[in-house]
Formats: structure tokens, sequence, C-alpha cells
């Protein structure tokens, strides 16, 4: 997608006062940016800078065009843009109201001043070698072969680790193999047969009675 503009406008607010951040994006099939075997860096990078934007008391909307129409059509503002512009001004980045970037992913420094935040936003872990690493996890978790060749090849490139990246798939299977273990086990303890735990089946990255899978 071509950039139609840098950052608009550059806002200002009262300390302490509550801002509404809203972002449509142009249509996709997630927000997350690491499905399918090409991930653009720029999504994660920026659904985390959402996530730490909402942990600080903002107020987050997110609207994807193919998924939510509707929020698009409800919007003057948005309507407005997109009749002027077309779809080149997504993704759309509005801060109570008022548009604040188009065409482009704002940073952190700047969703944390246009939100009213004290203080410099500290800068984001998620650089694009940890993406292909988040990636290479999700082709394991995915069993998706061409995605895992894709992601591997472009964390080589970037320079990560043959044992960084066996880290990345180790902790994708420990939580993939999870549920699996759990299912087993409610079927041996009913057949009367002894548990299998973490270490007999290899699995790693759960820890017993941890709650993340």
């Amino acid at each position: 997608m071509e950039k139609i503009s840098k950052i608009v406008v550059k806002g200002t607010s009262q300390e302490g006062s509550s801002k509404k951040v809203q972002v449509f994006d142009p249509p996709m099939c997630c927000s997350s940016g690491v499905c399918g075997p090409n991930v653009d860096p720029v999504l994660p990078r920026f659904a985390a800078d959402l996530q730490w934007l909402k942990g600080r008391g903002v107020d987050i909307e997110r609207y994807n065009l193919a998924q939510q129409p509707a929020a698009f059509a409800g919007n003057e503002v948005v309507r407005s843009e997109l009749a002027e512009r077309g779809v080149e001004s997504l993704p759309l980045v509005l801060i109570d109201g008022r548009v604040m970037s188009r065409g482009e992913y704002p940073s952190r420094e700047l969703l944390a001043e246009w939100s009213g935040l004290d203080g410099k936003a500290p800068k984001t872990l998620y650089t694009e070698a940890v993406a292909e690493l988040v990636a290479i996890g999700a082709s394991i978790a995915a069993n998706c072969e061409p995605c895992f060749k894709f992601h591997f090849d472009k964390a080589r490139k970037l320079g990560v680790s043959h044992e960084d990246m066996l880290l990345a798939v180790n902790t994708a299977q420990g939580v993939k193999d999870a549920p699996a273990r759990s299912v087993l086990n409610l079927a041996r303890r009913i057949l009367g047969a002894p548990e299998v735990g973490a270490s007999d089946s290899g699995a790693t990255g759960c820890a017993p009675g941890s709650g993340c899978c």
C-alpha cells in the first residue's frame, strides 16, 4: 500500500485527560500481522503499542474494513476521508475524533504524545527480528511448513541465531503440546493409568498449574 501522508497533525492534550484512540485499518485478515507467510513487522509493533496505551488507561478502538465495514460507514470523519482519498487514506488514526495520521502507522512516541501521557514513551522491544521469532513460533503452532521456511529465511537474513530460533520453536511446541497432554491425562485418569508429565512428552513452555493453556 502506497503511503499518501506522513503524520499530518501534532496534537496536545491536558495532563491526565482521558483520550480515545480509534484506528481504522485497511482490509486484511487480522491486525496482528503474523498470519500468513508474509509478515509486515510494522503491524505487530503497532499492536504492541496500542496494548501499551491501553495498559495506561487510554481507550482503544480498532476496526478492520474487511470485517467491520459498518464502523467505517458510521463514522462521518472516516467517510469523508474515504470519499476524498479512497482506501489509500488507511490506516487512519483518530484521537477524540480528530485525524492525527493517515496512510501509515505512527510510532509509540507519537501515540503517547497525542494521548497526553507523561514522559517519553519507552521504545518497544518488538523489533523486526523479534517479529520473525514470533512468526516462527506461530508456524510451529499452525503446522505450516511453508510459513516456517519463509520466516526461517527472513530471520537468518536479519542475523537471528539458530539457537534463538530453536528456543522459539521449543517454546511454541511446548505451548502447543499442553492442551493435547491435558486431554491425554484426562483419558488416562478415567482409564486408571498414570498421568503423563511435560518431561515425559518432551514438551516445554507451560509450567504445571500456570494456567497458560
